[in-house]
């Protein structure tokens, strides 16, 4: 199996007259800490940066990588049912789990768990976001959903749920169940990891 700098050279195809394209792509990955996800954040300009690394090659690397992002996201959808906090998190990671600010995403489903649609509820800042529980009805009630999950990214890379977190999962379970509709989880997602509130006993 080839490394990630193998990879990366494979897709810059040289280097420069003093270093491979291995080298380069190991160096350019050390920037990140090897880490592919924050690698993903990297602009092409930011890229460019790099000796060895034009506009063309910057470009490919950037397309790469959202195509990773887009592949992972398909995996779930195709299947479309959800059956594990795991899968949320695949689910919904390649949409939010690199932003720099914070939203809350909410995934509907019918009564085989299957995905009807998933929507940004809200996008606020670094430090939190607003929810709008009547709107989450509404629309629940207009795709005829009989479960939800909730979903938000912590931007800091806190796992842990706020006082904030508990009070607005407990404030939709409220308004969901007077619906007969449940909130089977809230999950909250960062770059690489994930909290469950069902997986700890939250919900």
């Amino acid at each position: 199996m080839l490394s990630n700098a193998e990879l990366l050279a494979i897709l810059i195809g040289s280097g420069t007259k003093n270093e491979t394209a291995v080298a380069l792509s190991k160096r350019i990955l050390a920037s990140t800490n090897n880490n592919l996800g924050e690698l993903g954040k990297i602009s092409t300009k930011q890229l460019m940066k790099f000796k060895g690394i034009g506009e063309a090659k910057a470009v490919t690397i950037a397309a790469a990588l959202e195509m990773g992002r887009r592949r992972q996201n398909e995996t779930v959808t195709r299947t479309g049912k959800i059956a594990s906090s795991q899968e949320v998190f695949d689910l919904l990671q390649p949409l939010v789990g690199d932003l720099p600010h914070e939203e809350f995403w909410i995934v509907y489903l019918n009564n085989s768990n299957k995905v009807i649609h998933k929507a940004q509820l809200s996008k606020g800042g670094i430090t939190g976001t607003l929810v709008d529980v009547r709107l989450v009805m509404k629309q629940a009630l207009e795709l005829g959903a009989v479960a939800l999950i909730l979903a938000h990214n912590h931007p800091s890379g806190a796992l842990q749920p706020s006082e904030a977190d508990k009070s607005i999962t407990c404030k939709l379970q409220k308004a969901a169940e007077s619906m007969d509709i449940k909130v089977l989880d809230h999950v909250i997602l960062t770059q690489n990891k994930y909290y469950s509130f069902a997986d700890n006993n939250l919900i």
